[in-house]
C-alpha cells in the first residue's frame, strides 16, 4: 500500500492532502495519503488514505449522479499524457475534472449539534443566525437540518457567517440554490447511511460554476469533509467516536506538542488504526466500491 505518491512531476498547486496539475479547462487531483492535525501536516502518512478518500468521492458522485458535478474521468487509462503512463501510481486516488468558477464559501448543513455548532449554542442560543430551542444537549439531532455557511480562508480557519454576509459574496438567486442543493444532498446522504448504522452530524460541499451552471465539486461526503458517527453509539449530551483522525488527535492529546511544526513522530500503530478507521466507513456506506478498489484500498 503506498504512503506517499511521487509522479516525478511538479503540481501547480499542493495543498494539505492533494496535489493539483493545471490543464487548461480541467484539472487533475491527486489525493496523497498525507494527514493534518491542528493545521500541522504530519511527516508520516497514513496508508490508503487518499485513495479512500477519492473512492468514497466517487461513489456519492454515483449516488447523486443526477446533480451536475465536475468529474470527467478517474480512469487512469483515460488521463491524458503523460497521467496516462502513471496509472499505477495514480489509479483510485486521482481524478480528472472540469475546472469550475467556484464560489467563495463552504455550504455547511448541519443534522446534529456538535462543534462550533455547539460552542455558539451554548454562547447565545444560535447557530450563524438560526435561533434554537432551549434545552438542547450535545451531539442532539436538531429539530431541522441547518444550512450554515462560511468563507473560504485560504489560511487558518473558515469562518462561519450567517446567510445575509453569503448573499453578499454570490448573490440572493445564487445563495437559495446553494442553500436548497446543500440540504437536498445532507438530507438524502443522512438518509442512505442511516440505513447503514451511520450517522453524518454535519458535512460541507463545496459547489462552482461550469458554463454558468451550478456544479458540485472537491470531495464530497468523505470522513474529512464529514463528521460520521455510528448510530448505535450515539448518547444526547456525549461525544460520540468519530469515523476521522479522531485516533490520531487522541494520540497527539497525549503527548507534549505545542501543536507546531514540526510535528511529533507517529507509531505505526497509530498509522494502521487511523488508515483503518477511513476504510471501515467506506466498507459500510460503499461495500461494493470498496471491493471494487480493494487492490490498492488495502
Amino acid at each position: 500500500m503506498r504512503s506517499t505518491v511521487d509522479l516525478g512531476l511538479s503540481p501547480d498547486r499542493t495543498g494539505k492532502v492533494r496535489e493539483i496539475f493545471e490543464l487548461g479547462d480541467e484539472l487533475m487531483i491527486v489525493a496523497t495519503d498525507r494527514i493534518s492535525a491542528y493545521d500541522v501536516v504530519m511527516d508520516q502518512c497514513i496508508p490508503g488514505r487518499g485513495s479512500i478518500l477519492t473512492v468514497m468521492t466517487l461513489a456519492w458522485l454515483d449516488h447523486f449522479n443526477e446533480i451536475p458535478n465536475h468529474l470527467v474521468t478517474a480512469e487512469a487509462d483515460l488521463f491524458p499524457a503523460p497521467f496516462r503512463d502513471l496509472g499505477s501510481e495514480l489509479a483510485g486516488r486521482t481524478m480528472l475534472v472540469r475546472k469550475a468558477e467556484t464560489f467563495p464559501v463552504e455550504c455547511i448543513a448541519r443534522g446534529y449539534i456538535t462543534g462550533s455548532g455547539w460552542r455558539s449554542y451554548l454562547d447565545d442560543g444560535t447557530i450563524c443566525g438560526h435561533a434554537l430551542p432551549e434545552g438542547l444537549l450535545k451531539s442532539q439531532q436538531l429539530p431541522a437540518p441547518l444550512f450554515t455557511p462560511s468563507t473560504k480562508a485560504e489560511t487558518g480557519h473558515d469562518e462561519n457567517i450567517d446567510l445575509a454576509h453569503m448573499r453578499r459574496l454570490v448573490g440572493d438567486d445564487a445563495s437559495a440554490e446553494l442553500e436548497q442543493l446543500t440540504l437536498d444532498l445532507y438530507t438524502r446522504a443522512a438518509a442512505y447511511a442511516r440505513s447503514g448504522g451511520v450517522l453524518i452530524a454535519d458535512t460541507k460541499f463545496e459547489f462552482g460554476l461550469v458554463d454558468g451552471q451550478i456544479t458540485l465539486i472537491d470531495e464530497v461526503l468523505t470522513p474529512d469533509s464529514s463528521r460520521f458517527w455510528p448510530a448505535e453509539a450515539h448518547v444526547q449530551g456525549e461525544a460520540p467516536p468519530r469515523w476521522d483522525t479522531q485516533i490520531l488527535r487522541n494520540h497527539l492529546d497525549t503527548l507534549d506538542w505545542n501543536k507546531e511544526p514540526p510535528p511529533p513522530h507517529l507509531p505505526d500503530d497509530i498509522l494502521e488504526r487511523t488508515s483503518r478507521r477511513y476504510l471501515e466507513v467506506l466498507e459500510i456506506l460503499f461495500a461494493e466500491e470498496a471491493r471494487r478498489w480493494q487492490a490498492i484500498l488495502a
